[in-house]
């Protein structure tokens, strides 16, 4: 039970689960590959339905032992017909916790059977020079890890005959679930001085929380802390300043520097 056409469903405001789900995707060897980017809002994608000759990579990042709220608003947009799927988490390097299993039941639910699942590393969002966390994540061997799994996962669909009688991959977890990021007054911030108006934060920001007068404006509670404009900040205006987030930067790095394997299950 070949699926030719693959499907990779994301939300990536770093690009980290991107990479990763086109790793595995690559290591398929499929026909063709289509890509359903939910990071950025899009109202058109609202209630996508994937086809049973579908084979689905869902890709979601980690937030604090969970996948984030506006990622999973996003995801029961999309629906499947009992479609095949593997699910893929990707964390800065700390733990994943209940994430993966969060990610299992919201895309069972919604009609795509996970057969693979999988728990990548990618560098953490509040990641930076002075405190490096998952630098450079994925790296080359993790993506030869992701093509790798890709190839498991063929196998595995070639064996099977009958996906009604699918059994659904069994993953780490807990449920209830942990508590995910609690509400806060944090959000990046804009150095005016520094910042040229070239408005490629506001291009980059999944929640629409960034805007303009005559300077760059951030409305702090639609902020998830992403630091997608960080990254993309060509005058390196942009930085996580609110100190709460600044201690846990430091306890990350000081904590966390063991360099985590990718784990997968099948």
């Amino acid at each position: 039970m070949n699926r030719k056409n693959i499907r990779l469903v994301y939300f990536s405001p770093t690009h980290t689960s991107q990479k990763i789900v086109q790793g595995i995707a690559n290591g398929m060897m499929p026909v063709e590959v289509t890509h359903c980017d939910l990071t950025l809002p899009d109202p058109e994608r609202a209630n996508q339905v994937f086809s049973e000759d579908d084979f689905v990579i869902f890709g979601m990042p980690v937030y604090g032992g969970r996948i984030p709220a506006e990622a999973v608003a996003r995801l029961k947009k999309i629906h499947g017909k009992n479609t095949l799927a593997a699910i893929v988490v990707v964390y800065g390097n700390r733990a994943y916790e209940d994430a993966l299993l969060e990610l299992k039941t919201i895309v069972a639910a919604a009609g795509f059977p996970p057969i693979a699942a999988g728990a990548f590393i990618g560098e953490h969002s509040f990641s930076n020079s002075e405190f490096p966390i998952g630098a450079g994540r994925p790296d080359e061997a993790d993506i030869t890890e992701a093509e790798a799994f890709g190839q498991r996962i063929v196998a595995k669909l070639n064996r099977l005959e009958d996906a009604d009688r699918i059994d659904a991959v069994e993953v780490p977890g807990n449920f209830p679930y942990k508590d995910g990021i609690p509400p806060s007054d944090a959000a990046t911030t804009t150095n005016d001085a520094a910042c040229t108006m070239c408005e490629s934060c506001g291009f980059v920001c999944p929640t629409g929380a960034i805007g303009y007068t005559d300077r760059v404006i951030t409305d702090n509670e639609k902020c998830i802390l992403c630091c997608a404009c960080v990254r993309s900040c060509p005058s390196e205006a942009r930085a996580l300043t609110h100190p709460p987030m600044l201690k846990i930067t430091t306890w990350l790095f000081d904590n966390f520097k063991e360099p985590r394997k990718p784990e997968t299950f099948i």
